[in-house]
């Protein structure tokens, strides 16, 4: 049963990393490369992520760089940028394409607080989601007579623990990023 519980803590691990990620996506007031991660652009008609066709730097903490490294990418990238949900107007030089980020107001970082927890609460019923899956199993292989009522509580009790492990885990990542938030 133990290899088993591997399997469904593994699915949990990974709800855990999607969380986490959406976290970086989500940009908190300086520049973090981690926003342009779900910005695909059309290169040669194909959806590239813009760190797979250009160089990214950070200059300074509100200020992030994008060198493509052909330069016909450039507009490609300017406008991959302009309609994806980041708000921030690209300014390019032809070569380099600059993303000034400006300093998040009040109301915005209460916005981004919201979202952050939609992401949580999200994580939280994939989990959930991924204990009744393994309940279910369980409780198919105490039907099927391959372990027994004992075993079955036990496993039932163990998958609840590991559930409330990644829960308190995903409570902890959004606490952390909800107090980088409201840093000012």
């Amino acid at each position: 049963m133990k290899s088993e519980y591997k399997v469904f803590e593994e699915k949990m691990r990974k709800s855990i990393n999607s969380v986490s990620a959406d976290f970086a996506a989500v940009r908190a007031g300086r520049a973090n490369a981690a926003v342009l991660d779900r910005i695909m652009v059309d290169y040669y008609g194909t959806p590239t992520p813009i760190h797979q066709i250009a160089s990214i730097g950070s200059p300074d903490p509100r200020t992030l760089t994008i060198q493509p490294w052909d330069a016909s990418a450039v507009k490609l990238i300017c406008k991959a940028i302009q309609e994806s949900d980041l708000g921030i107007n690209p300014q390019n030089d032809g070569k380099v394409i600059r993303l000034a980020f400006p300093q998040l107001t009040e109301e915005r970082r209460k916005e981004l607080v919201k979202q952050i927890a939609k992401y949580a609460e999200g994580g939280k019923v994939a989990v959930r989601n991924i204990r009744r899956d393994a309940v279910e199993s369980f409780k198919a292989q105490k039907k099927n007579g391959e372990i027994t009522e004992d075993d079955m509580k036990i496993a039932e009790k163990d998958i609840q623990k590991m559930t409330d492990d990644m829960c308190k885990e995903i409570d902890e990542l959004l606490a952390k990023k909800e107090q980088e938030l409201l840093a000012v």
